[in-house]
């Protein structure tokens, strides 16, 4: 019997609906359950053959655990080693290099120096930066958010450089990004399993949070959708993320990639609504039974992406 399990916090709705999407399948020598973890042993686990991974981000035993359960032939979704070695400034450089537009971004040390080191630590930065060149780079209003992290939280829209100057003081020891606004006429978030099954949504991220998922939008150019596609699967097997989303926003009738590095996506009923969280929970589903099937106990079961892949491979 192989098992499917699926590891979560607070989420209320995706979670047993997933499960009971596989259980009612009736695939021959599968099930789905919760997973239950009652020691983590070195070397030893196997008792999954697939889990979905919805929690690690915010809890470093359970990513600690899933490190493990990969390495005794569990196919862990998302691939916990990429996502502990991710972070959404390294996205952008990847995606610049897939040829995906994105909006002008740099990265910026942290107002606060980290834990445990002083300004001795920092010597290799020049004083000061050269900020003249990175304002004319981004311009104004631009926006700051962290290079790691997700779910709105921190993120700042700035209308100058003094309000710059004045938010970037507030994020103490966190390490930012500077990022170009663009002043979209359409915005899209797109769910993407298995690096095939795509899903296009109009969105609006000015809403408030229950409010953005659009229902009953305005038509939309068909060559846009299949770029935004093509983007959004050229972005998710690069990272080799099978569960994610990709945000876009579209200025002058070309979408550029706003974030596209959630390996724990929004799936709650609540925000997403019925018609996108039936397709979520079905696809999802489909997803991790045919890992099952192609799963091998005691091997190497993780998705790469194909920086990874070439990079290993010398190309």
């Amino acid at each position: 019997m192989k098992k499917i399990g699926i590891l979560f916090g607070m989420e209320d709705t995706f979670p047993q609906a997933f499960i009971d999407r596989v259980n009612s399948k009736n695939e021959k020598g599968i099930i789905a359950e919760a997973v239950a973890i009652d020691k983590v042993v070195q070397n030893q686990d196997g008792e999954y053959a697939v889990i979905i991974d919805r929690i690690s981000q915010d809890v470093p035993f359970y990513r600690a655990y899933l490190k493990n359960a990969a390495l005794t032939g569990t196919n862990v979704i998302n691939n916990p080693f990429w996502w502990s070695a991710d972070d959404k400034f390294f996205n952008n450089a990847l995606a610049d290099t897939l040829g995906v537009p994105l909006p002008n971004t740099v990265i910026l040390p942290s107002a606060e120096h980290p834990t445990d080191t002083t300004g001795k630590s920092f010597r290799n930065l020049k004083y000061p930066m050269d900020w003249e060149g990175i304002f004319q780079y981004i311009g104004f209003p631009a926006y700051m958010k962290p290079y790691a992290g997700g779910g709105w939280k921190n993120v700042y829209r700035l209308e100058n450089i003094e309000e710059f100057w004045e938010k970037h003081q507030e994020t103490g020891q966190l390490v930012m990004m500077l990022q170009e606004e663009i002043v979209f006429t359409e915005y899209f978030r797109v769910y993407c399993l298995g690096c095939k099954a795509v899903r296009i949504m109009q969105y609006e991220p000015r809403n408030p949070h229950h409010l953005r998922y659009v229902i009953d939008g305005p038509p939309v150019d068909k060559k846009l959708l299949a770029t935004i596609k093509d983007y959004t699967l050229r972005l998710c097997k690069g990272l080799g993320y099978d569960f994610n989303t990709v945000e876009f926003a579209v200025r002058d009738g070309i979408p550029y990639a706003i974030d596209f590095g959630n390996p724990a996506p929004d799936a709650e009923l609540t925000s997403v609504g019925a018609e996108n969280f039936e397709w979520v929970v079905e696809e999802a589903a489909k997803m991790a039974i045919a890992a099952a099937k192609k799963q091998k106990a005691g091997k190497m079961n993780l998705t790469w992406g194909t920086f990874i892949k070439e990079a290993a491979a010398g190309k």
